[in-house]
């Protein structure tokens, strides 16, 4: 049974990486910021540096996901924690393979009702599982619409006022008779036109911040706050997993979060692709400046949520700040967005089905 949960617990950890590890960079990548390598390579290293840091300030989190509480401590002898993590990882593969953005934690909530009920059917604290689980879940998506549609006005105001103006692209139709420049120019003389290809024609900030270019600075910061997002995930992820090594007595904390560090940036690195196109493309077009919103929001939200010991999902936060941002600048793909709600709606009850199946065949 220590080999089945030392398995979960790998598999549980790649499933995490795959589908979680590019959701703090999908901004750099959607606004043509990055290339998808080079935005994936900042997205494991920072990922990997805020699984390290876990072991120092997410102790809460490894006892919460450790099952302690929620079903009699004699129950985590058992396959109990074998359990949750098969069925909560099987359910996050199913996701990635479809490309769909989906909560680990989630995943792991509901795997956890699952086998707790085949377990122990009467005993399961329901309540426990309502107020340190389910809440965060459902509140935080929520406040990180309002957070960002709040934000972004503001940004766009200030931008304003400090007289940096964003350039617009115009493409054209090579298949078609050439427009002469002239014409492009002809109401207004001083506008400036550049010529590019629809790969590089992207929206870029004209005019000074700090004494420094102002693109060059949002690029900075851009590319800082997707790397927050990534050390957020890594210290908000990781000790869900450790959980469940932890609950079991299996390994201590500090290896646990090593090895499931190196697991996750493993899975990002080979199987991240379907989801990264979802988030960059699918969700909403954007530039770096909303980019950079986006993510500052969402970094917040689950650096804070990871301190005090609350289990929000980064999911649930960077496509909750993603739907934000759609809604302020008209952008949002809704057809997008109500797939990826609906497979949040079905990941709890899939989750636990598996988990419950999976306590079943183990022999609980």
């Amino acid at each position: 049974m220590e080999f089945v949960l030392l398995f979960s617990a790998i598999f549980l950890a790649y499933t995490n990486g795959a589908n979680d590890n590019f959701k703090g960079v999908a901004t750099l990548l959607g606004s043509r910021t990055l290339s998808y390598r080079q935005a994936l390579v900042w997205a494991t290293g920072t990922t990997l540096a805020g699984s390290l840091t876990a072991v120092f300030l997410s102790g809460e989190l490894v006892r919460t996901f450790s099952g302690k509480g929620l079903v009699p401590d004699a129950v985590l002898a058992g396959p109990f924690l074998a359990a949750v993590g098969l069925g909560a990882a099987t359910t996050v593969l199913l996701a990635t393979l479809v490309g769909i953005p989906i909560s680990t934690t989630h995943g792991l909530t509901g795997a956890l009702v699952g086998a707790g009920l085949m377990a122990v059917w009467t005993d399961v604290r329901v309540e426990l599982l309502e107020s340190a689980f389910l809440l965060p879940l459902l509140v935080s998506p929520v406040l990180a619409i309002g957070v960002t549609s709040a934000l972004y006005p503001m940004f766009r105001f200030l931008r304003a006022r400090l007289n940096i103006e964003k350039e617009t692209c115009i493409c054209l139709d090579t298949d078609q008779e050439p427009v002469p420049l002239q014409a492009l120019t002809l109401q207004n003389p001083a506008l400036p036109v550049q010529i590019g290809t629809l790969g590089t024609c992207v929206d870029r900030y004209e005019g000074k911040m700090f004494g420094l270019a102002a693109q060059q600075v949002l690029d900075g910061l851009h590319f800082f706050s997707a790397g927050a997002v990534g050390f957020a995930r890594g210290l908000n992820d990781t000790p869900k997993i450790v959980g469940l090594l932890a609950g079991a007595q299996l390994m201590d904390v500090e290896w646990g979060a090593l090895m499931v560090g190196l697991v996750m940036a493993l899975g990002g690195l080979l199987n991240a692709r379907r989801v990264a196109e979802t988030m960059s493309y699918g969700i909403t077009e954007m530039n770096s400046g909303q980019g950079f919103t986006a993510n500052l929001v969402t970094a917040m939200m689950v650096l804070g949520a990871s301190r005090v010991g609350v289990p929000v999902s980064t999911t649930h936060v960077s496509c909750g700040s993603l739907f934000g941002l759609g809604l302020v600048t008209g952008e949002a793909r809704w057809r997008t967005i109500g797939g990826i709600v609906l497979a949040w709606g079905i990941t709890l009850p899939v989750a636990a089905l598996l988990a419950g199946i999976a306590f079943f065949v183990l022999g609980g």
